[in-house]
């Protein structure tokens, strides 16, 4: 995609949004609002007869969804993030630990992503909410917290060891000092003592807002929005009404600004963005969301069409295109002083290969910053896979060798 792409034209992308991330450019949008999986060891599926059937997500997590060596390329850039998610597997559990490695992955691309003048809303329960605090205040700044929202609403509930959970957290986080808020101006109806709307004097109203300033606990949404006879439902398991994401766009976007939805689901983000006049960049790993969007945008927003879905993982155009060459070698082979950047073994020049680090097809570009040097042998196991699996493949290797020499096996 070109830069003006990139940055004007409302895309929805399906794919693993690590991909897509890797691939967009920095300092693009101006919001991003993800409602990730929490979790909860469950598959959600949408019913038949409703506008998301067919449409599931996976909400459980094991070592088959992320390395654990992935730890290692974290401790380079964030040394206490990976030191902290390496000790949530004895505190927790190894799945929190893989759930938290994999969620780190994607943040630290959208903060990347993220103007500086941008904010990030993490959507979560009490699951793993206090976990992926700390893991924005590494990445963003503890100083860029800005508010624990709190999302109550009302239902039945058949708890009998607790009290009825009721309420999600929504983690705001501000990309820097330079961030714009515009949630002075959101305001909730004013109610009087006994709930009725309040009567100004001639006059009075002419003196205050219509409405009380919005606390950080939202009790005015219901979530029965997107109860079944709700025309907003769409079968979702896990959607959103459109009230709380336009209140979160309002809040921290003006109209022409660019907001992301890294989890898009049944694209209630999307169509919040479009009524509200924002551009916007969708993402979802299932295939069935780009008919579920063109029917919501259709229903909700009176457009379908003001749209792309490309069927490629965008290349970011804001660096440096610097395709392999000698020359690229020769400042790689001494940068690495002469090593293979994966088994570490020192190898003449002539022995070592030039390797993109996120592979081509995974959003990784022809730029320096994303090549490497590697052995033959290294870059033929590593093949086009993200390095975190021939570092895995490596660590294993040498176990094997080791047990052959101390146990003979």
């Amino acid at each position: 995609m070109s830069k003006s792409e990139q940055e004007f034209t409302n895309t929805l992308y399906t794919n693993d949004n690590l991909f897509i991330l890797n691939g967009l450019n920095s300092n693009l949008v101006d919001l991003i609002y993800l409602d990730p999986p929490f979790n909860t060891n469950k598959i959600f599926s949408a019913p038949i007869g409703t506008k998301a059937a067919g449409t599931s997500f996976k909400d459980m997590w094991t070592w088959a969804d992320v390395n654990e060596a992935y730890l290692e390329t974290l401790a380079d850039k964030y040394p206490a993030l990976a030191k902290f998610i390496g000790t949530v597997g004895g505190m927790h559990s190894k799945a929190m630990m893989a759930y938290l490695t994999y969620m780190s992955q994607r943040i630290i691309e959208m903060h990347r992503i993220l103007k500086d003048t941008g904010s990030l809303y993490l959507h979560c329960d009490q699951t793993a909410s206090h976990y992926l605090k700390i893991l924005l205040d590494n990445i963003f700044g503890k100083n860029n917290f800005r508010n624990e929202i709190i999302w109550c609403y009302k239902g039945a509930s058949e708890a009998k060891i607790s009290f009825p959970r009721k309420h999600d957290v929504i983690l705001f986080y501000a990309k820097s000092q330079f961030t714009n808020f515009y949630y002075d101006n959101i305001r909730v109806p004013y109610k009087s003592n006994n709930s009725k709307p309040a009567k100004w004097k001639d006059g009075e109203h002419k003196k205050h807002p219509i409405g009380t300033k919005c606390l950080d606990w939202f009790a005015d949404i219901p979530s029965f929005m997107t109860a079944s006879q709700s025309k907003e439902r769409t079968g979702y398991k896990t959607q959103k009404p459109l009230a709380l994401l336009k209140r979160i766009i309002k809040a921290s976007s003006n109209e022409g600004d660019i907001v992301m939805d890294p989890f898009c689901g049944c694209a209630t983000t999307c169509v919040a963005a479009q009524q509200l006049g924002r551009k916007w960049i969708g993402i979802d790993l299932e295939k069935n969301a780009v008919g579920l969007l063109m029917n919501r945008l259709s229903d909700d927003a009176n457009i379908f069409d003001d749209f792309i879905n490309p069927n490629v993982i965008p290349q970011r155009t804001d660096i440096k295109i610097e395709p392999p060459s000698q020359s690229v070698k020769e400042r790689l082979y001494k940068q690495q002083n002469r090593l293979c950047n994966a088994c570490g073994l020192e190898f003449n020049i002539l022995n070592l290969e030039i390797d993109h680090i996120i592979p081509k097809s995974k959003g990784g570009g022809d730029y320096y910053e994303n090549y490497q040097l590697l052995c033959g042998s290294c870059n033929k196991i590593k093949g086009n896979r993200p390095m975190e699996y021939l570092r895995m493949k490596i660590e294993t290797r040498e176990k094997t060798l080791k047990n052959k020499i101390i146990f003979g096996e």
